[in-house]
């Protein structure tokens, strides 16, 4: 009987406490390049079991993290090893030296989805980033989750190639392609650009010609530091989630109610060859994207009901289990 208590137990949290399973982040390359992701987790919140891997193009990895994890994902690329063993990157380079990025983040330019999970309300809010710049295409897709607010979001247009020449990153290799744009912060490093010093209110700090232009080709991005309204989403009900590396650009961006039990973006019709942008067949125009719906249609009294359905079929499994010692 002793060995019997806690895996009841085990089982009547599973149903009533739900909030305590990992989230599954699912990291999917599309790119026709090799994207070394990186990791971090927020001050005070442990690692995750990896900080940095190499992802081929066409593979897909799960990083599981636990309840009320926060932290940022990016992708690294035209990474190498020198001679000397010191591994780094062109673009996203956390600067470890390793692949690992070992609690370091990412140098910019870096298209970033940032995730706080379980937080205020027990939601979940997640972002993708433009604020230190972009670097390669990035789409997130909620499975399983719920509410309004509960979206796809991300960058899916190819900007290295349309990136202005002052905020250009160009390759080193003589032949001069875009393989980043950086943002207007840290290309001017000026207050207005930065939100800093007399900017550094939501009334004085105003989307510039710059965080516009990245805002029309990414509506659903973060363009500046105060782009919270049209940017961060929210996820009730635990969902994991699919973070894509070069998504289809044509793709429908719905809410996660709308997808199948496999949304995972299709396959794309057309993506960059490279990282410096030197193939581009995406535009702006190409995006769609749906208003999220919440397409929960049961009512309190069905939620009720189906809870206590739960609670009455444990109720009977104790019972038969319990007449057996």
């Amino acid at each position: 009987m002793a060995l019997t208590l806690p895996l009841i137990f085990l089982l009547l949290s599973h149903f009533f406490f739900p909030g305590v399973e990992p989230t599954s982040f699912i990291m999917v390359n599309k790119c026709e390049y090799t994207v070394w992701p990186g990791l971090l987790s927020n001050a005070g919140v442990p690692p995750l079991p990896t900080t940095g891997f190499v992802l081929q193009k066409g593979e897909e990895r799960t990083i599981n993290a636990p309840a009320s994890w926060g932290g940022r994902f990016w992708g690294r690329t035209l990474c190498s090893t020198d001679t000397d063993g010191k591994f780094s990157c062109a673009t996203g380079d956390c600067g470890s030296g390793t692949l690992e990025c070992s609690g370091s983040g990412a140098t910019p330019p870096a298209t970033l989805a940032e995730f706080t999970l379980d937080g205020s309300g027990g939601l979940d809010f997640y972002d993708v980033s433009l604020v230190d710049g972009y670097n390669v295409p990035m789409l997130v897709v909620p499975q399983g989750g719920s509410g309004q607010n509960c979206s796809s979001t991300g960058c899916v247009v190819d900007l290295n190639g349309s990136c202005p020449s002052e905020l250009r990153v160009t390759s080193v290799d003589g032949v001069r392609q875009s393989m980043g744009c950086k943002s207007a912060c840290e290309a001017f490093r000026t207050p207005e650009y930065c939100c800093s010093g007399a900017f550094g209110t939501p009334d004085t700090c105003k989307p510039s010609s710059y965080s516009l232009m990245f805002k029309n080709a990414c509506p659903r991005a973060y363009s500046y530091a105060y782009d919270d309204q049209s940017s961060t989403f929210t996820c009730a009900k635990s969902p994991n989630y699919v973070i894509t590396f070069c998504p289809s650009p044509n793709t429908s961006q719905k809410s996660s109610q709308d997808q199948s039990s496999d949304s995972r973006p299709t396959t794309p019709s057309g993506t960059s060859t490279s990282p410096t942008g030197d193939s581009r067949t995406w535009s702006p125009v190409d995006m769609i994207y749906e208003g999220a719906l919440d397409q929960s249609k049961a009512s309190p009294s069905t939620s009720h009901l189906s809870l206590c359905g739960i609670t009455v079929t444990l109720a009977l499994a104790f019972c038969r289990m319990w007449s057996l010692f």
